[in-house]
């Protein structure tokens, strides 16, 4: 029998709380209940960052060192250990936790940090098919100052596998959450994308969604096979700067990316995107509808 797919929510001060997709579902037009904003600065920072298990000594040093002024900070291979769970409750309103390989001790799998409370949560797990052991995303939704709502997509994609099916279907289970979503997207973490099929099953998968993928000047992201693993790709933002954290402290280097809301009512901060080519790439999104509705037949986890 399979087992079950849950987030734990980490909050200070209150008892650890279990999130289970019946509840966290979502249909088609529902609207989400009123929170917080995230500080109403129009610029926000968000790290991304494979932990590697907290298996080197200096982990957590690295984190509170580069999630300084991190409003988002979004984790693969996060083990629930003491010291992780007492920083991010310390540091940030609410911290949620898929669970996708249980040690003796503790949990891990993606985890998402975040100076506000989110008014959606929906926890999702995958298993390879050699391995059999489990990869895990978490689809959390924030207001933002401007009266939107942000989605935030922590991925670890699954790794081990022939072929790139069950890696497809990880990626259409996010797909319908992100397509039933109106407002901005930010979908990131470490995607193993290793191979030519990966790398093009990962870029169709975000022309369909209408996402661009953030750029790094200075590219030191871990690589296999010379590919790199770790992602961020957008929808309806603005990127201010992207850097790559070179560190020892993971066997993957941390991405910090700051965003800016897009806001059709004004210039722009920073950047100088181009919203013709947007609007465009936008339309295009029409044409992989049937496409989109084949490849997801039989619905998400979390759809009831």
């Amino acid at each position: 029998m399979p087992k079950k797919t849950y987030a734990v929510r980490y909050i200070a001060g209150r008892p650890v709380e279990h999130i289970f997709p019946p509840f966290a579902s979502r249909q088609s037009g529902q609207e989400f209940p009123s929170g917080k904003a995230l500080p109403s600065l129009r610029i926000l920072r968000v790290m991304v960052w494979n932990i590697f298990k907290q298996q080197r000594a200096n982990w957590l040093s690295a984190l509170k060192e580069f999630s300084k002024e991190a409003k988002l900070v979004l984790l693969q291979e996060a083990q629930t250990t003491p010291e992780l769970v007492r920083f991010a409750t310390s540091h940030y309103l609410s911290t949620d936790q898929v669970p996708a390989l249980i040690f003796p001790q503790h949990s891990s799998g993606v985890m998402t940090l975040s100076a506000v409370h989110p008014v959606y949560c929906c926890p999702l797990r995958k298993r390879e098919p050699l391995l059999r052991l489990a990869k895990s995303a978490l689809v959390t939704v924030y207001p933002i100052y401007n009266g939107q709502l942000l989605m935030v997509v922590n991925v670890h994609a699954v790794n081990f596998s022939l072929g790139i099916d069950v890696y497809s279907k990880q990626l259409d289970s996010i797909g319908e959450q992100i397509y039933n979503h109106g407002g901005p997207v930010i979908m990131a973490g470490d995607f193993n994308a290793w191979s030519r099929q990966r790398m093009l099953a990962l870029y169709r998968f975000s022309e369909r969604m209408g996402l661009d993928e953030v750029r790094f000047i200075n590219d030191q992201r871990r690589r296999a096979f010379g590919r790199p693993l770790d992602f961020v790709f957008y929808r309806d933002m603005n990127v201010c700067e992207a850097s790559v954290l070179v560190t020892e402290a993971s066997d993957h280097n941390p991405l910090l990316v700051e965003f800016e809301s897009a806001s059709p009512s004004r210039a722009p901060l920073c950047g100088t995107e181009d919203r013709r080519y947007r609007y465009l790439r936008s339309q295009r999104m029409n044409a992989y509808i049937p496409i989109l509705s084949k490849d997801i037949e039989g619905g998400m986890e979390c759809k009831k």
